[in-house]
């Protein structure tokens, strides 16, 4: 951000107070926390993708592997998880549902902020000591290629919750008075206090403590705004801590196993591969050209928007990015040719949910990661139900617009649609690019976002000469921020899940659930509608983390194809992320968009009603997910 010149300044009125001494503080401290993270996860964000492009260079090109890449790659992304989540809690990025606390009036809307800040302290202190002593088992053992101590990996864990700790205290004493923060701390420590002399109470309601913590304090959590990493952590914490006798270090060993898999690695490498597309150009151009070859025709734009959202899916795995890329782009034309703005928001909305299962996913990527699903399966199962998505859209889209004034649209004539095709060539190149570097052996699934990278970096300087240097510090600190945000809810979400696994749960679940009426189609009936509500209240990944690793092996036992049953849950999550009122992707897509949700969310539902019945085709027609296995 540009700070204002002297004129404008000095037209704009009378210079605002300086800031008081209190505030000025808080400014420096914030100031040197950000220095303090923010340029060590760019730098681990440039390491990693360096480190894993030179082990792709040097097995393919010089059949010299080097055999260290991949540990050093695993030692520095604990770290840059835990710097990302750090990051994302000092920016306010972690999910979390604000729907309900927005709705409260303003001093019940700070008292409950409040009381967020606070569990979020809670779970920071609660996890400190434990992290210190895993480090310290961990200190004894050895790295096998490079020979260093874990324990300088899985310090990064301690080190995050530290520095989240001081997040958290800054932002205490500022927003909040010290009475209000003397009086909540003292309430947090005398129910802290009550929790611990009522264990035996606890140890003896067996299962009814897993609806206590994991069904009610995380919906109370949840619903007061507390980020959802954070709701999982605290209610595993002290459903551990009161009613068992489980050291917590356990919780600290857990998480770092759902952060640590190399998997997931490509989770930072495609959100910057994602961000890089929209910065060069790339997805400009294949927006460019295929509004040249159907901007002529009814609702042309809106099919144009559905396929530049599934190329670009297909490249970018972040909903995010793909909306931000492909909207700018489409949204001013549309609006000229008369489109409403809150109709082109639930256009845009419902083609980020149709295109949730297009690879590389980060859902898709997540899902292999914590059931064993193979990943280059899933990449192969996603591409049909999208398009069955896809043209269920199109068809409202056809009805929508068969009436729409064309007399000012001028068809673009032969030679522009093939020099657009010529200009648009190395961008449509970039799916095919990846697709081909992991079928031929090239790179691994987390390896190709490296390739992706590099042909993207070079695009764009030698091809669309559009790549802004001064862009890219801030693009690594976003991917740094969403990867930290999303990674810490799969580490915590890891720990309630083997929770919940060590408490029989799991068990009992997949019983009940191989006995519900309808066999087969009520197991998919009873997923479908879960998956959809889990999606809209826990968003994707931190959903299928959960409860994947619970119920893809009774869907195997069911006899439902496991990338059947993996298309249909993504689908189904994805209908829920972006349904409002609770789906978050709703609302991002209206931010993007600069549309009031109120004004868009009319208009949304019958293209999510388009949705659904491609969801049903999906659960019901296992080919369109497993035929071209």
């Amino acid at each position: 951000m540009s700070l204002p010149d002297a004129t404008g300044a000095a037209a704009a009125g009378p210079a605002a107070p300086p800031a008081r001494p209190r505030t000025v503080f808080y400014r420096r401290l914030d100031a040197g926390l950000a220095l303090l993270t923010e340029v060590p996860a760019a730098l681990l964000v440039l390491a990693e993708i360096g480190i894993l492009l030179a082990g792709v260079i040097a097995r393919y090109a010089f059949n010299a592997p080097l055999t260290w890449s991949d540990e050093l790659a695993s030692i520095l992304f604990l770290w840059l998880a835990m710097l990302g989540a750090v990051i994302a809690l000092r920016r306010g990025e972690h999910m979390r549902l604000t729907t309900l606390v927005n709705l409260l009036p303003p001093a019940w809307h700070r008292r409950v902020t409040l009381g967020a800040q606070l569990v979020v302290a809670a779970f920071v202190l609660e996890i400190l000591l434990p992290a210190l002593e895993y480090a310290q088992d961990q200190w004894l053992i050895a790295t096998p290629a490079l020979e260093i101590h874990d324990g300088l990996r899985v310090a990064a864990i301690g080190v995050g919750a530290v520095m989240m700790l001081a997040i958290v205290l800054m932002r205490l004493f500022e927003q909040a008075q010290l009475r209000q923060v003397g009086v909540a701390l003292l309430l947090m420590v005398l129910l802290v206090a009550a929790l611990w002399l009522a264990r035996p109470f606890f140890f003896k309601l067996g299962h009814v403590n897993l609806l206590i913590f994991f069904v009610g304090v995380v919906a109370a959590c949840v619903a007061a705004g507390v980020p959802i990493a954070f709701a999982f952590g605290v209610a595993t914490l002290s459903f551990l801590a009161v009613s068992t006798n489980t050291p917590l270090t356990i919780v600290v060993s857990r998480m770092d196993e759902g952060m640590s898999a190399l998997i997931l690695l490509s989770v930072p490498l495609f959100v910057f591969l994602g961000l890089l597309i929209e910065m060069t150009g790339v997805a400009r151009a294949m927006v460019d050209f295929l509004a040249s070859l159907l901007g002529h025709v009814r609702g042309g734009l809106a099919y144009v928007l559905l396929g530049a959202m599934y190329l670009v899916s297909g490249i970018s795995g972040s909903k995010a990015a793909d909306m931000a890329a492909v909207a700018p782009a489409l949204f001013p034309e549309m609006k000229r040719r008369g489109a409403q703005d809150s109709r082109l928001i639930a256009l845009l909305a419902s083609s980020g949910a149709m295109s949730e299962t297009i690879p590389p996913s980060l859902v898709l990527i997540t899902i292999g990661s914590v059931t064993g699903v193979s990943i280059a399966a899933l990449f192969t199962g996603g591409l049909m139900p999208a398009l069955v998505g896809a043209l269920a859209l199109a068809v409202l889209v056809f009805f929508h617009n068969r009436h729409e004034d064309l007399s000012g649209v001028v068809r673009a004539g032969p030679a522009r649609v093939v020099r657009l095709f010529l200009v648009a060539v190395p961008a449509l190149a970039l799916p095919f690019v990846i697709r081909a570097t992991v079928v031929g052996g090239i790179a691994t699934a987390t390896e190709v976002s490296t390739v992706g990278i590099a042909y993207t970096v070079l695009v764009g300087l030698l091809v669309y000469r559009q790549f802004d240097w001064r862009r890219v510090y801030p693009m690594l600190i976003e991917t740094a921020s969403l990867s930290g945000a999303i990674l810490f809810i799969i580490g915590c979400a890891t720990a309630m899940a083997w929770a919940l696994t060590q408490s029989g749960f799991s068990r009992q679940l997949a019983e009940w659930m191989t006995i519900v009426p309808g066999g087969k189609g009520g197991f998919m009936a009873i997923s479908v509608v879960a998956f959809v509500i889990l999606g809209s209240v826990l968003e994707g990944i931190p959903a299928i983390v959960l409860f994947g690793p619970l119920l893809f092996p009774v869907a195997r036992a069911v006899g439902i194809h496991e990338v059947h049953y993996a298309m249909t849950v993504i689908f189904a999550m994805g209908l829920g992320l972006f349904a409002p009122p609770f789906g978050v992707g709703f609302y991002a897509a209206c931010a993007i968009g600069r549309v009031d949700p109120d004004r868009a969310m009319p208009h949304v539902w019958p293209y999510l009603g388009a949705l659904a019945v491609a969801l049903v085709l999906i659960a019901a027609i296992p080919w369109l997910s497993t035929g071209f296995l």
